[in-house]
């Protein structure tokens, strides 16, 4: 190429931003955690505290805002990095707790190590992250830089060898860079897992002059945060990677997709690309080469179909948001008509390592046919909640107990909800089933985008089945009878079996429906949709065959299968609390002075059994057929 030395003007530009950030990596700093998941938690309050308690003792400290560390649990989080001191984490943090670390550690000498979470780097005084039972099982690629650099700064993407990828790939040939990812077997991260590399043939090979990178970042999962939080914490990896794709293929124009619910994820890659254009790594001629390409952010509106990816290119030329037929695909008729690449934020994330360090290092990580890490949220009913990536391989077993720490409260493990809510529920006899795309499809679940949820004794799976079911037939686009009409006949269905209405025919009828969808649907949305009612079916019957069978619920979870009832043994005659917690007035004084609930009066809101003080204990949650005799013939 001619012009201008790409790496020349890169090691330039690498060699600044690293001298001004080793110059502000001197100072003492604050690193406050402000990705969505702690400003929830209180995060830009406790950056202010900071910022008055440093002012207040006049002390030269730097509070700066970063990204997501992945111990969500812990929110707010901050790092505390002192000259002569290892960088430590605190959790948890209060107005208090920020106040004492000012005054003994910025303004003295004590880093209050009995508040920590972990030091950041090896030392004889605290353990690490890594010393966690977690630390064992996560590897951390994409997530690296998550936490712990200002993702609205480039220099501090840059000081970290961000965009030598790029430099590197522009000195050679774009086939180098196709050949690379095809030899790396990157498989998508948008829930297919299709080959990266054979999608970004095609494309470079579709003729036309004109092609389109898009990223999407339409992440509409229920307790998905993983692309959002990679988004706000470096967005440069991403940018850096659609780079490369669009390098390998010949494209001048790229967008990501990402959803107008992110309003950080949007503010954060808007500057970033801002930035980026500013140094030369985006528009016309960039690093001095003959390569040109720009983006620009399109905002979503929220509808969770656009994350499939024909309805999502619908949106963005502002048609219906609808799923199309393939073929074509994308890859040689797409955007505009044009040969597109869309890939998910994850799979443009690993390009940059797989350039810089090759296709066998990646392949070394993970499984001979699902190489690489996966990147989970991890919610629900586990003990350490938050954002995770681990090895390919990885079992769920590894991931929910030592990596999540278990279930709270000494609850049983029930099920596990992978692949969003077009996933499957898998029971505890599948905790052994390693993560990778075949192995999870083998099972009948997804990998899906890597929305994880964990469930224990108190879910009802034929409730959690209708939660999913309705999640998507209420984001059901409607253009094909089966997903439009199958999902609502298989939500009513599951409607009835909750209030235990049914027969033997109910559950036979249900599968049935559930695989017609599934077989005939026009989208992989709606072929998905069944997922959870057809693994709750196969792991679960039991418990379906308690609500019709039985009348009961054995969690206590439907409404309509459960009484709440008073013990009168327990039952203290000096108490009033349950009869002001009552929201309807069910809860009565009898003539004996105990309490009674009125079943007639009472919506089962919880409210009473969370009222009762625990000396007490005195009000139980039951279900048919171990209603108390007295209370049964009422009952129903």
């Amino acid at each position: 190429m001619s012009g201008s030395n790409p790496l020349e003007l890169y090691n330039k530009m690498l060699k600044e931003a690293r001298a001004e950030i080793e110059s502000k990596e001197n100072r003492a700093r604050v690193l406050v955690g402000t990705a969505t998941c702690g400003v929830s938690a209180g995060a830009l309050k406790i950056k202010e505290d900071f910022n008055r308690e440093i002012k207040e003792k006049s002390l030269d400290v730097d509070v700066i805002e970063v990204g997501c560390m992945g111990h969500c649990y812990a929110e707010p989080l901050a790092v505390i990095a002192k000259p002569g001191y290892p960088p430590v984490c605190y959790g948890y943090l209060d107005d208090g707790l920020v106040h004492r670390l000012v005054e003994d550690f910025l303004d003295g000498d004590d880093p209050s190590y009995e508040y920590a979470l972990a030091a950041l780097e090896r030392n004889d005084v605290f353990p690490t992250f890594e010393d966690f039972p977690r630390g064992v099982y996560e590897k951390k690629l994409i997530l690296e830089k998550c936490g712990y650099i200002d993702a609205r700064d480039i220099k501090g993407y840059i000081a970290r060898d961000g965009y030598s990828a790029m430099a590197k790939a522009l000195t050679g040939e774009p086939h180098q860079v196709l050949e690379e990812v095809k030899a790396a077997n990157l498989r998508g991260r948008g829930g297919a897992g299709f080959p990266a590399g054979i999608k970004w043939e095609a494309c470079m090979n579709g003729g036309a002059e004109e092609k389109y990178v898009i990223c999407n970042a339409d992440e509409g999962d229920p307790g998905a945060f993983m692309d959002r939080s990679i988004l706000e914490s470096d967005p440069h990896l991403v940018i850096e990677g659609m780079i490369l794709c669009a390098y390998a293929i010949g494209a001048q124009k790229g967008y990501l997709y990402i959803r107008a619910e992110y309003p950080r994820a949007v503010g954060h890659v808007q500057e970033a690309i801002d930035q980026a254009r500013a140094k030369g790594l985006l528009g016309n001629s960039i690093l001095g080469s003959e390569f040109d390409f720009d983006l620009e952010i399109f905002q979503g509106s929220g509808a969770f179909v656009c994350g499939e990816a024909t309805a999502l290119v619908n949106s963005m030329e502002g048609k219906m948001g609808m799923p199309e037929s393939r073929p074509p695909r994308l890859a040689s008729q797409g955007f505009r008509g044009k040969p597109t690449i869309l890939n998910n934020v994850k799979t443009f994330a690993y390009v940059p390592f797989i350039i810089n360090r090759g296709a066998d290092w990646f392949k070394g990580i993970g499984t001979e046919e699902s190489p690489g890490t996966a990147v989970f949220s991890l919610v629900g009913k586990v003990t350490n909640t938050g954002l995770v990536e681990v090895p390919m391989g990885t079992t769920l077993r590894q991931l929910i107990y030592d990596v999540g720490d278990g279930l709270p409260n000494d609850k049983e493990f029930k099920a596990v909800q992978i692949g969003g809510p077009s996933g499957g529920c898998l029971p505890e006899s599948a905790l052994d089933v390693p993560i990778d795309f075949d192995s999870l499809h083998d099972a009948g679940a997804i990998m899906g985008s890597g929305g994880l949820v964990v469930m224990d004794e108190d879910d009802c799976m034929a409730a959690v089945a209708r939660y999913f079911l309705e999640f998507t037939q209420h984001e059901s686009c409607g253009k094909c009878t089966f997903c439009r009409l199958g999902t609502k006949h298989m939500l009513d269905i599951l409607n009835d079996i909750t209030r235990g209405e049914g027969d033997a025919e109910t559950l036979g009828l249900l599968k049935e429906l559930a695989e017609d969808v599934r077989d005939g649907s026009l989208c992989n949305l709606g072929k998905t949709a069944p997922n959870p009612v057809l693994t709750t079916l196969e792991y679960f019957y039991e418990e379906y065959k308690a609500h019709l069978e039985e009348g009961r619920c054995p969690a206590l979870v439907c409404r309509d299968l459960i009484l709440y009832y008073i013990e009168p043994p327990k039952c203290s005659k000096l108490c009033n609390v349950c009869v002001g917690s009552c929201p309807t007035e069910a809860i009565f004084t009898r003539d004996d002075g105990l309490k009674e609930i009125d079943q007639e009066k009472c919506v089962k809101c919880d409210n009473c059994l969370k009222a009762c003080p625990p000396e007490y204990n005195a009000i139980v949650k039951l279900s048919p057929p171990v209603l108390p005799p007295e209370k049964e013939k009422k009952a129903k």
